[in-house]
């Protein structure tokens, strides 16, 4: 009787971790894929900045290089952004830093920004699995000079993408920054 007992719980047990295991797949897919697909961008890029409208600040002529490295056992897609030919002085020099990845069935990054704040945005995947729309979630720090609000990367081949973000300054005044990237390496 306590063997029959013993099978039944075992049965139990391994249907239950098989449908966990199912259904852990299927919910995460998407977010997996997406995360997948961005994850080949690793490596160095330079490109044009466009924007709109135009900031004194961020001169169009000056271009921008980035840097995006898969870390902590593929868990993690680093990417840090900085003016291409200024030295890695992020206390003298923009060098924001952001973080891709998944929580759950959500594809998230945080922005450590340069205006001393963290905003948190979530992935919206396009049909063709080229474009990953990030909106905004939350942004922990201050806002006081502004926050970044909204993120788009699109993957035209393996050696070009870009890079549309949205900054929100003070007021709720948007400024559109385009990054036309090749990669270098």
């Amino acid at each position: 009787m306590k063997s029959r007992i013993a099978l039944s719980v075992l049965f139990a047990l391994i249907t239950a971790a098989a449908f966990a295991s199912d259904a852990a797949t299927t919910t995460q897919s998407d977010a997996q894929k997406s995360f997948d697909n961005l994850k080949t961008l690793a490596g160095s890029w330079e490109g044009p900045v466009t924007v709109v409208p135009p900031q004194p600040e961020m001169s169009s002529d000056k271009p921008v290089h980035i840097s995006m490295r898969v870390t902590s056992r593929g868990y993690a897609l680093v990417h840090e952004m900085q003016e291409a030919g200024t030295p890695e002085d992020p206390t003298r020099y923009d060098h924001p830093v952001t973080m891709f990845y998944l929580d759950d069935n959500r594809l998230l990054l945080t922005h450590y920004c340069d205006a001393g704040n963290r905003p948190r945005m979530a992935a919206r995947t396009s049909p063709d699995g080229k474009t990953l729309e990030f909106d905004f979630l939350d942004v922990a720090g201050s806002t006081e000079y502004g926050h970044m609000h909204h993120a788009v990367f699109t993957v035209i081949d393996a050696n070009h993408h870009t890079e549309d973000w949205t900054y929100m300054m003070p007021g709720d005044k948007p400024v559109h920054a385009r990054f036309d990237l090749q990669r270098t390496k």
